[in-house]
């Protein structure tokens, strides 16, 4: 027993499935993750790539396999008509407001633009934009009912 002395053991069980709202937020921490090293690469220029598995079937024996195909991200920042570079938190196909009336962060550099994206990963994990984030999830589940 003296080697589990120095440990701090609680009576706390792994729960048996996460509650809807953290895979969320994880799934957006993740696409944000992949938009701060997209940032980061364009900055330094050099590419950034992610690569994902695509299930495709082969002509001449007919069997399905698996190819690594490299996967297309697209830049959540622009360009606004004064010329300043602006960027929008997406939650799939919806982009997220930030606060009310306001879905664009103004940034200055490249530098900034990384910080702004962290930021916003760090609101994201913190979950102070659960409430953006439930109402983009119905949005979309909206769109494939019958």
């Amino acid at each position: 027993m003296s080697q589990l002395s120095h440990l701090k053991l609680v009576a706390v069980k792994k729960p048996r499935n996460m509650p809807a709202i953290v895979i969320r937020r994880n799934k957006l921490g993740s696409k944000l993750w992949e938009q701060i090293q997209l940032a980061k690469s364009q900055l330094e220029g050099t590419p950034f790539v992610v690569m994902k598995y695509k299930t495709v079937k082969d002509r001449d024996t007919g069997l399905r396999k698996q190819v690594e195909v490299p996967k297309r991200i697209k830049p959540w920042w622009f360009q606004s008509e004064e010329g300043k570079v602006c960027v929008t938190a997406k939650y799939g196909s919806w982009t997220l407001e930030l606060a009310k009336g306001k879905p664009s962060v103004e940034v200055a550099s490249g530098e900034a633009l990384i910080k702004a994206l962290e930021s916003i990963k760090a609101a994201v994990e913190a979950g102070e934009l659960d409430e953006q984030i439930e109402l983009a999830s119905a949005g979309l589940r909206s769109g494939f009912k019958v």
